[in-house]
């Protein structure tokens, strides 16, 4: 990503303006300000303070990075934290932060601290879809809180994206699951285990972004009218996400019960007829250790005897077997 971005939304479009505008664009309160930080480097630090005078618990906050969303009022403006999903390698799930200070005429987002193993566009995946649509004309944000709109409602689908990547997953897991597939059971249940976290590392953000957004709606003060629908309808949003995760979780989680009780069942069958062919070969034992040395002598095999201990064998071994069947143990 680039530098700090500013952008004049009007009635006629966007249009870029240099960074050295930005004080002078706040003053005159003509258009909707933008502007896009990609990180909270000395020079973002230098604009949330010097330029827009945030509370420095609230810049904190954007260079710093934060374990759950949040939302903070102050007199003029609400700061907000969000995150979002994204997947890495090995079943590591990452959360992407989207900080925004929104206030009368201005909208200032901040994309907070990044993992290493993110790539840099990923940060910018929303503001630039949401950028998109407005140069092209296809959206026209009147208020700060109908661009953040814009902004997080982008962000929501991508994490309803994410959950039916997840689910498509959940149903292949599954379908190997039932068609008995799975040679190896080891990485196997790493698979289950590694989508049921992912699926609720969907639900926790979605979750969570829905808790500030019914915060956000008992803040009338702050929210102008016309944009309570529009906090609403976010709410609506990431509860939808948050409960068809809870779904496919459940889901999931019958699979991996389902495939557990089996192999359990599995294992127990192997063992009750282990302990039956232990127990028919018993006798057997039994009986070759007390006549084997007495029966069978080098050149004086008792022939007679031994055919009469083998009749015996096998008798008992008939019997037992017999009896395991009708217990319904074989």
């Amino acid at each position: 990503m680039a530098g700090i971005d500013v952008w004049l939304v009007t009635g006629g479009g966007v249009e870029r303006r240099a960074p050295e505008e930005l004080e002078l664009l706040v003053a005159m309160g003509e258009g909707l300000v933008w502007v896009d930080i990609p990180t909270a480097d000395d020079e973002g630090v230098r604009v949330l303070s010097e330029v827009f005078g945030f509370h420095p618990l609230a810049v904190r906050d954007c260079v710093e990075r934060n374990q759950v969303p949040k939302i903070h009022a102050y007199p003029d403006h609400l700061f907000l934290v969000l995150h979002a999903p994204e997947r890495g390698q090995g079943g590591s799930v990452h959360y992407v932060e989207l900080d925004q200070f929104i206030g009368p005429g201005f909208l200032v987002t901040v994309h907070g601290p990044l993992d290493p193993a993110i790539a840099p566009e990923v940060a910018g995946r929303e503001t630039g879809q949401v950028l998109r649509r407005i140069e092209s004309g296809r959206r026209r944000p009147a208020s700060s809180f109908e661009l953040s709109y814009a902004i997080v409602s982008a962000l929501a689908r991508h994490q309803e994206a994410f959950l039916a990547t997840l689910a498509t997953e959940a149903g292949q897991l599954e379908r190997r699951v039932m068609d008995e597939e799975i040679t190896d059971p080891v990485p196997f249940l790493e698979e289950l285990f590694r989508a049921r976290h992912e699926l609720l590392s969907v639900r926790t953000t979605a979750t969570l972004s829905r808790e500030i957004y019914h915060r956000m709606l008992t803040l009338e003060r702050f929210v102008p009218g016309a944009s309570q629908a529009l906090v609403a309808d976010l709410t609506d949003q990431f509860a939808r996400v948050s409960g068809l995760a809870d779904g496919q979780t459940e889901f999931l989680q019958g699979v991996i019960e389902f495939y557990q009780t089996r192999t359990e069942t599995k294992m127990t069958i192997a063992a009750e007829r282990l302990a039956v062919i232990a127990a028919v070969t018993l006798p057997i034992t039994a009986l070759s250790s007390v006549y084997g040395m007495n029966v069978i002598v080098n050149g004086s095999t008792h022939w007679v005897q031994l055919a009469v201990v083998l009749a015996v064998m096998v008798v008992m071994s008939g019997i037992l077997l017999r009896w395991t069947k009708r217990q319904g143990w074989w």
